[in-house]
């Protein structure tokens, strides 16, 4: 490889949300080119297919791109994330924190991968105050239930979600402004 910085923000981004949308932002910032790994993780059982969620990261990340002038490719993987990582030729692998009870298991997990392979580093950022409380899974229940996800993620992200939930029978109006998860 070239001199080029390479850095590799993975995840399951079901779905994308603002939160990550600011870690890849200011990680875009840190390398050349930043890889966004969404990992197929069928586990989780997301609400999204692997596909699905691909195409939602690359109409994101577009503008963040753009605006910062750094190469931002979306890509998904269901390997290993070391293994991941040097088929990219990755150096570094870039993971947001969100609170302290996040940081026990990334921390674990740096030091595995840090075992798998020493020549890649792990690199963690905060995610920043306005977006700290957000995740993916009280996302996905929010809208489940009929609550307003416009603060956690962008239109056309609701509008995938409320599509989903509309095929999966759920009643609710996502951006309304209305309703919450306990209502």
């Amino acid at each position: 490889m070239s001199g080029r910085r390479i850095g590799l923000y993975p995840g399951t981004f079901d779905p994308a949300t603002r939160g990550h949308l600011d870690i890849i932002g200011r990680a875009a910032k840190l390398v050349d080119t930043l890889v966004v790994g969404v990992a197929a993780n069928a586990g989780k059982g997301p609400l999204f297919s692997l596909e699905e969620r691909v195409a939602l990261l690359q109409a994101e990340t577009a503008p963040i791109a753009s605006r910062n002038g750094t190469a931002i490719e979306v890509q998904p993987f269901d390997c290993l994330l070391i293994q991941f990582a040097r088929r990219i030729g990755a150096r570094v692998i870039i993971r947001g924190l969100r609170a302290v009870s996040d940081f026990e298991y990334e921390f674990q997990m740096a030091g595995m991968n840090a075992r798998l392979d020493p020549g890649i580093e792990t690199v963690f950022l905060m995610a920043s105050e306005g977006v700290h409380f957000i995740s993916s899974r009280f996302v996905k229940e929010i809208a489940l239930l009929g609550g307003d996800i416009s603060p956690f993620v962008s239109a056309p992200v609701i509008g995938r979600i409320a599509a989903k939930v509309a095929e999966r029978g759920a009643a609710g109006r996502l951006a309304s402004g209305s309703g919450s998860a306990h209502e």
